[in-house]
């Protein structure tokens, strides 16, 4: 009967119900996530995995900004139906320089982990000023103003800085010093491309 009742009261007490229900989430929120930051798998980069460098650090920028990842996954799960679409499964290694992390399960286009290599630069800008010149079934809008943009050298260098400072990625003070000259002349459009062009590579080199 006293439970009855002390259920009775919780369900009638609105505040009290939203502070038990805070209480739980965040239980069993914590009892998920903070073992993982104490596995060597999703901790310990992969052999051989750098961090960005400056073109693909800004192009990852900007692939974020243009909302790509709301539409393409960088995920692929460990099953035949992907894996012989889309390349090997993804492996928490490979992402330990992700921030932030891009996985999801959106899937409007397709994934892109693997796509680093499949394409020759010249079909990607194709691709990215008008999709349907080399995929005419493809709904993806085009982004031809990723050619006029110019990418900010000085913006890239303090992000690497920050990195470097905030999270320990290994960038050496010589890589951050030559960040602008890295990017100079470039755009939007050829920092997207190298984005692209070095996804999912790492893994090919483990063997």
């Amino acid at each position: 009967m006293s439970s009855s009742k002390g259920h009775e009261k919780i369900e009638t007490n609105i505040g009290l119900m939203i502070i038990l229900i805070i209480l739980v989430i965040s239980v069993g929120g914590l009892v998920q996530i903070v073992p993982l930051f104490f596995m060597q798998s999703t901790t310990t980069p992969m052999e051989g995995l750098k961090p960005y460098p400056a073109l693909q650090l800004a192009g990852r920028d900007i692939y974020i900004r243009e909302s790509c990842n709301v539409c393409h996954s960088q995920m692929i799960r460990p099953f035949r139906a992907e894996t012989e679409r889309y390349g090997h499964y993804s492996v928490a290694g490979e992402f330990t320089y992700d921030r932030p992390f891009l996985w999801g399960s959106k899937r409007t286009g397709p994934d892109l982990h693997r796509v680093g290599g499949r394409y020759s630069d010249d079909w990607h800008r194709a691709h990215l000023l008008n999709p349907r010149d080399v995929v005419p079934e493809s709904v993806m809008p085009g982004f031809p103003w990723l050619e006029k943009g110019k990418v900010d050298g000085a913006d890239i260098q303090k992000r690497m800085q920050v990195l470097k400072n905030v999270f320990g990625h290994p960038y050496t003070e010589q890589e951050i010093a030559d960040a602008p000259k890295a990017v100079e002349g470039k755009t939007e459009m050829d920092a997207m491309i190298a984005y692209l062009q070095g996804l999912g590579k790492t893994i090919k080199t483990v063997k």
